[in-house]
């Protein structure tokens, strides 16, 4: 059973999540929130496998309710989606840099949300070859640009810098697996392309991800674009 707590200021769209969700046998909605206080403290009681986080809520936003639950070790397997209405929304980058696994739109069709409730869940990331290009690109490099001096966010787990020098400590496929990652492609699709066996590439891909200190998929694409291994016009 996957449990999703909701998180939105307009009670109208959880009620909309709700129904869709709990009309699921392997979805149950454990929780509502109306703000990122809130969720925070509800994501602490009920410990979710994935919360439905809208970002423009009252008083503590989804941004800060996120990096709150990123940094709580007792919530280390709850997975952060965040809802929003663009796909281009300039806070889509800050919140998948915070810890956030991905995102998705409020207007997606219902299949669509519940595979990504349910991918997310399973370990994999909401990052489609088209946001890597459109949303992570756009966003990453203003952000190596403009928070130079910005604290290292929880979800990375080191600065810049130190996130580099990880780096070194990746074996020449693991690097090679990474890129593909932030290219957006899936293991069987990295298989592929390298010619190796889905489990292989899947290990890869969690090694990575343990010597980085990356709490998913979203989080080496985004190590990935801030470290220079990748960049957006490369994927153009």
């Amino acid at each position: 059973m996957i449990t999703v707590l909701l998180a939105d200021d307009q009670a109208l769209v959880r009620a909309g999540f709700r129904a869709l969700l709990d009309a699921e046998p392997d979805i149950d909605v454990v929780g509502e929130a109306g703000d990122g206080l809130a969720a925070v403290r509800l994501a602490a009681q009920t410990r979710p496998d994935v919360v439905l986080m809208d970002i423009r809520m009252p008083g503590v936003d989804g941004l800060e309710a996120t990096r709150r639950i990123v940094a709580e070790p007792a919530l280390a397997a709850t997975r952060v989606v965040i809802l929003t209405t663009f796909e281009l929304d300039e806070y889509v980058f800050e919140a998948l840099r915070t810890g956030a696994s991905g995102f998705l739109v409020k207007d997606t069709e219902p299949v669509d949300l519940l595979r990504g409730i349910r991918a997310v869940a399973a370990g994999d990331a909401l990052l489609s070859p088209s946001v890597t290009r459109r949303v992570i690109g756009e966003f990453a490099t203003a952000a190596r640009r403009g928070r130079a001096g910005t604290p290292p966010s929880p979800a990375l787990g080191a600065p810049p810098g130190e996130a580099d020098r990880r780096l070194e400590q990746l074996t020449d496929r693991e690097r090679e697996v990474m890129v593909l990652v932030a290219e957006g492609l899936s293991n069987d699709e990295i298989a592929g392309r390298l010619l190796i066996s889905p489990a292989t590439a899947k290990t890869h891909v969690s090694r990575a991800m343990v010597k980085l200190g990356a709490r998913d998929r979203a989080q080496l694409v985004v190590i990935a674009y801030e470290a220079g291994l990748i960049r957006p016009g490369w994927l153009a």
